[in-house]
């Protein structure tokens, strides 16, 4: 199984990363994190920074039959939903994993919209945490 968690930098965000990185110790799946965003600032490296404490907070990336990936895309857009959908279907993912809101108003908006996005699409199971 091929787990895809994005993360914004929200707490809800990494509340679905801790999810995700359970369910992908318990079914020995292959765990993907991304952060889509259309520039490199220090705010990103932060967020990959927390993404991998979480990871080493659950052993994730000690355990071998998980198979974990902290990246970035950088994409000129602010399609969330549309961006994740393309990585399901051009990585083949089985499952997705999302928090269902970002960080603040707008963020919260957009990456609220992005949730829903994945989800109507029905390509793949989405667990969406709150």
């Amino acid at each position: 199984m091929k787990i895809l968690v994005p993360v914004d930098g929200s707490d809800c965000s990494f509340r679905a990363l801790e999810f995700a990185a359970e369910m992908a110790t318990n079914y020995d799946a292959a765990l993907h994190v991304v952060h889509i965003t259309d520039s490199r600032d220090e705010a990103t490296e932060e967020i990959v920074r927390r993404a991998r404490d979480v990871l080493d907070a659950h052993d994730v990336e000690d355990d071998p039959a998980v198979r974990t990936d902290v990246s970035l895309d950088f994409r000129p857009s602010n399609r969330i939903g549309e961006d994740v959908l393309t990585l399901v279907a051009d990585e083949g993912y089985d499952h997705v994993v999302m928090g269902h809101h970002g960080a603040g108003t707008v963020e919260r908006a957009i990456l609220g919209s992005a949730t829903e996005t994945v989800m109507d699409a029905e390509r793949v199971p989405v667990t969406v945490v709150p």
